[in-house]
């Protein structure tokens, strides 16, 4: 899995790309980006499927700020990213959420 940042000097958001690899994404038919920017629903961010297999999608976040998330795969199979900035409790139950910072 993947996130790329890409800043503007102009611009007070921040470019983020979340990708979920080919090799867990061909075993899959959907991937939703979930998370507190988006009020943690789970139909509110669905990922695009790439002829590979993979799943990407590039959202735009205010700068200065952290953001908790997790991907939703086939409506049913929660993930954290494996390169998140950090990794914190949750606070609906004992998992972590993966957590970003812009």
């Amino acid at each position: 899995m993947s996130i790329k940042k890409k800043y503007f000097k102009k611009k007070s958001t921040c470019e983020v790309t979340f990708t979920i690899p080919k090799n867990l994404g061909q075993k899959n038919k959907t991937a939703h980006l979930v998370g507190d920017f988006n009020d943690w629903n789970t139909q509110a961010t669905p990922m695009s499927k790439q002829k590979d297999g993979s799943f990407s999608i590039t959202v735009e976040l205010e700068k200065g700020n952290e953001y908790q998330f997790k991907y939703l795969l086939n409506d049913e199979i929660w993930i954290n990213e494996t390169e998140a900035d950090k990794l914190v409790p949750s606070y609906l139950n004992d998992e972590n959420n993966s957590e970003i910072f812009v």
